[in-house]
């Protein structure tokens, strides 16, 4: 259950005070006006481009199981071992990124790996049409993609609460999540209807100018973030520490990193699988692949418009548990599939299975990242949303690993069954906690023990 993210300067060439993941706010909140994120051009342009780059993302999304499973004919462990290849660096370099991140203006990091990141997609079409496009190759290009992900992806989580207000940070998540869950919903369904006309190579083209253009809108976003001092010395480890502890020891915060680190487990199980599933197995083409993607996408765009008030009438904490179960029931439908009685009927049960797990999956993040985002001591951000991608996507490349271990071992369909029963049973730890009976979530920055004195931001 992966944390959106999808994921700002006084000057376009010098950071300035800004850009993006905690500090004192250069204006004063107490006298600001309450004005709607609508009318923020500030944040309509971060919007914008992270919406852009997410559509393009979804293209490249796309094409890559079919440039693995059609043209390259990979197996389960190959495919494995791409989805592994892939998620693996925020296993082995997840903890100091926080902490560099924490260190370092958030805008320039994301740019830099939006870069890296164009770079890399337009490698594929170039070694495809040369001719020499094989397996490894692609593995190590999705390595390096990785890496870059990681240090935007946590600059990204921690940018949010010096873009806008405190008390803003929800609708923040909320538009971003909205307009994404748009992107998932045409960007699959236009990728498939390419691959009818192009080879799947043709479509990291367009990824790449998704991530070319968030890179454009990053460098003329302006936010208000002012780095902390730093202490006299830099003690790397005790840092990653003083984040991953935050992370474990908290008493809400790690219920929900239990629980996400569960599902991403046993989803990764289930997605690596999930293209051989409707390729192989069902026989359909890539035009239907699309459109099952876009119809999760539809869940996701639902939840995001209605998680205010689930929140609001079932309960925030108890929302967590809920949507959290539902994410696995939802995937059930997937081995089911294969007892269809033809490929229209697969289709469906598929369509429909991925529309009820991203409407979980959207409901339960939106809450649980707004909670973080809320509560987090600002020097401390970084590093603790490095701390959860370490553990909640950590997990992800030994999941692909072994699902194409388990694929080849005991059949596709049992593969994903286990999938599926680990995403339910990852509800347990929100169950047994303290969320499961909290209508309303903490809405306060917490004091932070380890800045003798500072006072956190008023946002």
């Amino acid at each position: 259950m992966t944390s959106s993210g999808p994921q700002s300067h006084q000057a376009p060439d010098g950071e300035g005070a800004a850009a993006g993941g905690g500090g004192t706010p250069a204006h004063d909140p107490e006298n600001r006006p309450v004005v709607s994120l609508l009318r923020d051009a500030n944040f309509l342009v971060f919007w914008t481009g992270q919406t852009l780059s997410q559509l393009g993302a979804q293209l490249g999304a796309i094409a890559l199981p079919v440039l693995a499973v059609v043209l390259l004919q990979a197996s389960e462990w190959e495919v494995g071992v791409l989805n592994a290849a892939n998620t693996a660096a925020f296993l082995l370099v997840g903890l100091p990124v926080g902490a560099w991140v924490d260190r370092w203006f958030k805008r320039r990091v994301m740019i830099r790996a939006d870069l890296a990141r164009v770079v890399a997609m337009l490698a594929i079409p170039v070694l495809w049409y040369a001719g020499v496009l094989q397996m490894w190759q692609l593995w190590i290009i999705a390595a390096a993609i990785g890496v870059a992900n990681v240090f935007f992806d946590v600059s990204y989580q921690s940018s949010i609460p010096s873009l806008v207000e405190r008390d803003q940070i929800s609708e923040a998540n909320a538009k971003l999540e909205t307009t994404g869950q748009i992107s998932r919903l045409a960007g699959p369904a236009l990728g498939g209807a390419l691959l009818v006309v192009f080879l799947p190579p043709v479509l990291f083209i367009g990824q790449a100018a998704g991530y070319l253009i968030s890179a454009l809108c990053l460098w003329r976003v302006r936010d208000h973030e002012v780095l902390q001092p730093a202490p006299a010395e830099h003690h790397l480890v005790a840092e990653i520490r003083e984040g991953l502890g935050y992370v474990l020891h908290h008493p809400l915060i790690g219920r929900i990193a239990a629980t996400t680190a569960i599902t991403n487990f046993f989803s990764t199980i289930v997605f690596t699988l999930l293209p051989i599933l409707v390729l192989r197995t069902l026989g359909l083409d890539t035009v239907q692949l699309g459109l099952i993607y876009s119809a999760g996408a539809v869940g996701g765009l639902i939840a995001a418009s209605l998680t205010p008030y689930v929140a609001r009438i079932v309960g925030e904490g108890t929302s967590l548990p809920i949507s959290s179960a539902l994410t696995g029931v939802g995937m059930a439908g997937f081995p089911l599939s294969t007892l269809a009685p033809d490929a229209t009927s697969a289709f469906l049960v598929l369509a429909c299975s991925m529309f009820v797990m991203t409407f979980g999956v959207l409901v339960y993040n939106i809450i649980q990242v707004s909670l973080r985002q809320r509560i987090c001591p600002h020097r401390l951000l970084g590093r603790m949303n490095a701390s959860i991608r370490f553990l909640v996507w950590g997990v992800m490349p030994l999941a692909a690993i072994l699902a194409g271990i388990l694929g080849e071992r005991f059949g596709l369909v049992p593969a994903l069954w286990v999938g599926v029963v680990g995403c339910v049973a990852a509800a347990l730890p929100l169950v047994f906690s303290p969320l499961a009976r909290m209508r309303t979530l903490p809405d306060e920055v917490e004091h932070d023990a380890g800045a003798p004195g500072e006072e956190p931001p008023a946002r």
